[in-house]
């Protein structure tokens, strides 16, 4: 075989690859079980101080304050990823992640046909604030969010993915809205890409004492509704911080990976 033959055969240099440390789980002000401080310039300050590099803002059934807290972030080196978390008819909580606006509001139109129309007690659930950029306030949300959607575990899987998103089962270990204390197992007709365990327990310790899990992926993050409540102990290898680079991330494919690192 001549050189020229060999070159033309020689297989392409793999993607530059980049760590980000990231938390994909952070609640706004519109998450009425937030704190009033979790407004985006304090939602960014926060995550670039502690040197989180990504982010996902997941409000509770809501998308609202998204946009706000992208604007906030930008000039900035923070990234800011789409998403919800959402409420299952079976009351399992579920990370919801996109990449864009579009994708999210779109799904945002499905969730809102599913929810049920029940008024905010703002004394007894917490103000539901959608804001701008500065944290200046816009309008309440006069719909309670902490609601189950008429969405199953499966239909809410479908309709991520037909939509182009990830979606992760979130804090599975928990008592309140965990996959693992409500269903008992993880559904094999859905395919479950990632689980997240809660700050309270270690990846080793999890797959222990739920052995259901040990096949899965398993990610961390802070489930943020006060600005001490940031982890960033889940470090993703990309090669660029978009859903189908964190999904060959928790497969562990193509040189892309995500670590959990010890909570300091």
């Amino acid at each position: 075989m001549g050189p020229r033959l060999a070159r033309r055969i020689t297989c392409p240099k793999t993607a530059p690859v980049k760590t980000y440390r990231a938390d994909l789980h952070v609640h706004t002000v519109l998450s009425p079980c937030a704190q009033v401080e979790m407004i985006p310039p304090l939602i960014v300050r926060e995550a670039l101080d502690l040197g989180i590099q990504l982010i996902a803002v997941t409000d509770h059934n809501a998308t609202a304050n998204i946009q706000a807290v992208m604007k906030a972030a930008q000039d900035t080196e923070l990234i800011v990823l789409p998403g919800m978390e959402l409420q299952t008819r079976e009351e399992v909580h579920l990370l919801c992640l996109f990449d864009t606006l579009d994708q999210t509001f779109a799904f945002q139109t499905i969730v809102d046909a599913h929810l049920p129309n029940i008024p905010n007690n703002p004394d007894f659930f917490g103000e539901q604030f959608v804001v701008d950029e500065t944290g200046d306030f816009i309008r309440s949300e006069e719909r309670l969010l902490l609601s189950s959607a008429d969405l199953s575990f499966e239909q809410a899987w479908a309709q991520v993915d037909q939509l182009g998103g990830i979606l992760i089962p979130a804090h599975v270990n928990r008592k309140s809205f965990g996959l693992l204390e409500i269903l008992g197992f993880v559904p094999v007709e859905v395919p479950v890409d990632a689980l997240e365990i809660s700050r309270h327990i270690t990846p080793q310790k999890a797959r222990e004492t739920f052995p259901q899990i040990a096949a899965y992926p398993l990610i961390q993050n802070g489930d943020v509704h006060g600005l001490d409540g940031f982890l960033g102990t889940s470090h993703y290898t990309l090669a660029a911080p978009t859903i189908a680079e964190i999904r060959k991330a928790v497969q562990n494919l193509e040189g892309r990976s995500v670590r959990i690192a010890p909570i300091p």
